[in-house]
């Protein structure tokens, strides 16, 4: 067995860690087993449905935020052009459109190459980062969406409604 091995073994779920965080917010969750658990959190604009899975194969915890929008399909190529000009904003991770689902998603990964073990500041800093950024476009989306709005026009209102100017 090489120390690469050993080091495996013996690490953490990172998962684990996910769960305890979850617990200490009074979050509600579900494990759907070692690779993978969902969590709820309420905040200001939606609820927010984070779901982690842990990637052994490629060694990363990927997070999915998912908030309650479907996009019809006649908005879908507006929206598409609105997480185009977000995702050119943003530092890490990315805003996705599922189109089958009509579902907008806030995806993000922690990597943890080498047997590197997930602290409970990591992943409050992964799940922090997609609610803060889920947050200040939520209203962008809800713009296209249901107020007809160009993605430009959305991001726009929404960058102005989030500064604390309107």
């Amino acid at each position: 067995m090489s120390l690469t091995s050993h080091a495996e073994d013996h690490r953490l779920n990172p998962l684990d860690v996910v769960e305890r965080l979850a617990t200490g917010n009074d979050w509600s969750f579900e494990r759907a087993g070692d690779d993978e658990i969902t969590i709820l959190v309420s905040a200001k604009w939606t609820d927010y449905q984070l779901s982690y899975t842990w990637m052994g194969d490629i060694e990363a915890l990927h997070l999915a935020c998912v908030f309650d929008l479907k996009v019809p399909e006649r908005r879908r190529s507006e929206v598409q052009a609105l997480i185009s000009m977000i995702n050119e904003r943003l530092w890490v991770g990315h805003f996705d459109l599922w189109v089958k689902e009509g579902i907008v998603m806030f995806r993000h990964a922690l990597v943890l190459a080498g047997g590197v073990e997930a602290s409970h500041r990591q992943c409050e800093s992964l799940v922090g980062t997609a609610l803060d950024t889920c947050e200040r476009y939520f209203s962008a989306f809800q713009f296209v969406v249901w107020a007809g709005k160009s993605a430009r026009e959305a991001l726009d209102a929404a960058m102005f409604e989030t500064s604390g100017e309107a």
